[in-house]
């Protein structure tokens, strides 16, 4: 058999979601509904492969789901076939196009159903991806670097968890909405972490999954209209991703930001990003997601991290500190400070973090103590952190690289 080509998988992708948020809308029985579009989806490699996309492939998906759906039911014991009659509503073979136009398109209420706070943080990621992202069990494991079977493991139990929540297939109500708005964003910010630096692997970045959190991002901003915190993550993702080919160098290795070719950033991305914020900070109340975005900015602006407006940077930290104070963001708040006041300050900031329970013994609090430490002339201890990161983190890019300051500063 044939591999499928790029444009049958585009359009796969794009019209699976679509057809399961049809299918729960329907029929309300999530799991379900994910396994009929799966096997739907098996159909559609072969005969779209031969016979073309259709004209309607949301509603072909559908079709041949639903009936899958209807068929399993029927074929169940007499006992459940009176409510079956009632409940079962099988489609027709003719579809209406405006069921399915984009406009219409269900995909953000299954955004929301796959951010049930019933679920963990990485079975709302997962769920996420294959549901809304239109990924294969197979995609979402190679995605996450984990085993195809923990993923489908992790899958099933959040669809069972959400049908024993009994979640429905609906927007959040006014009292929910900001809570609920506020865990889809989470999600979405961090597939995109984890696309732009890989926990673990060989390759730093996961462009493809950053790009699917773009993407998803993309369709919640035209869904929710201005909300200042989507428009905010949507230009935080643009500014991020545009540096993206500058980031690595021959064989995958790690160029800081301080080495990297500006000239390789996407300039069209940073200015759609600049547009991004602009907007999202006009929107009213500033939320976390805004004042990364701005932050962003100022170093997409810069031509150099010695010109970039540190003093504006570490402002913008304080601000952030005081809406949405984390270790990670004081962290950030460091190097800014150092920037701004010297290493020692920074320094002092990244030392009060060692007995943060997240972040203390973390390689990302290691690498920043070390840097600090060469920018201020002590290759020993710079040289001691360094070495204490390289133990901690499970990606090669990020080794390769702390291998790279050990051995030059042994030198």
């Amino acid at each position: 058999m044939t591999a499928p080509t790029p444009e049958l998988e585009a359009a796969i992708r794009a019209a699976a979601p679509r057809a399961l948020a049809a299918l729960v809308r329907r029929y309300d029985v999530f799991d379900q509904c994910e396994d009929a579009v799966q096997e739907a989806l098996l159909d559609a490699f072969v005969q779209w492969r031969a016979n073309g996309v259709p004209e309607q492939p949301v509603g072909w998906l559908v079709s041949v789901a639903a009936r899958r759906m209807v068929d399993g039911w029927r074929r169940e014991n007499a006992r459940r076939r009176r409510e079956l009659n009632d409940f079962l509503r099988a489609p027709s073979d003719e579809f209406d196009p405006d069921d399915y136009r984009e406009d219409t398109d269900d995909t953000i209420r299954l955004l929301v159903l796959c951010c049930h706070p019933a679920l963990t943080p990485a079975s709302q990621i997962a769920l996420t991806l294959r549901s809304v992202g239109g990924l294969t069990t197979a995609e979402v494991a190679a995605a996450l670097l984990v085993g195809e079977s923990t993923v489908a493991q992790r899958i099933s139990r959040a669809k069972r968890l959400i049908q024993d929540a009994g979640a429905r297939f609906e927007l959040p109500t006014a009292e929910e909405y900001d809570v609920r708005l506020r865990a889809v964003l989470h999600v979405l910010y961090l597939i995109f972490n984890e696309g732009h630096t890989a926990s673990a692997g060989d390759e730093l970045q996961r462009v493809d999954l950053a790009e699917e959190a773009l993407r998803i991002t993309r369709l919640l901003r035209h869904a929710v209209g201005g909300s200042g915190e989507v428009t905010g993550l949507l230009a935080l993702m643009m500014l991020t991703h545009a540096r993206r080919d500058a980031r690595t160098g021959p064989g995958g290795n790690l160029i800081p930001a301080d080495r990297q070719d500006r000239s390789r950033w996407y300039a069209d991305e940073i200015a759609e990003g600049t547009r991004l914020v602009e907007e999202a900070l006009r929107s009213g109340a500033v939320g976390p997601y805004q004042l990364e975005a701005a932050i962003a900015a100022v170093h997409s602006e810069a031509d150099s991290v010695e010109t970039t407006d540190w003093e504006q940077v570490a402002g913008l930290y304080k601000l952030l500190e005081r809406v949405d104070p984390s270790p990670m963001v004081t962290l950030g708040a460091a190097v800014a400070v150092a920037m701004t006041q010297g290493p020692d300050a920074g320094i002092a900031i990244v030392e009060r973090l060692a007995d943060d329970r997240y972040l203390g013994d973390h390689h990302r609090r290691l690498s920043v103590l070390a840097h600090l430490h060469e920018l201020a002339g002590r290759p020993d201890l710079a040289r001691e952190h360094y070495v204490a990161a390289l133990d901690r983190t499970r990606n090669t890019a990020e080794q390769n690289y702390l291998r790279d300051r050990i051995a030059h500063l042994i030198r």
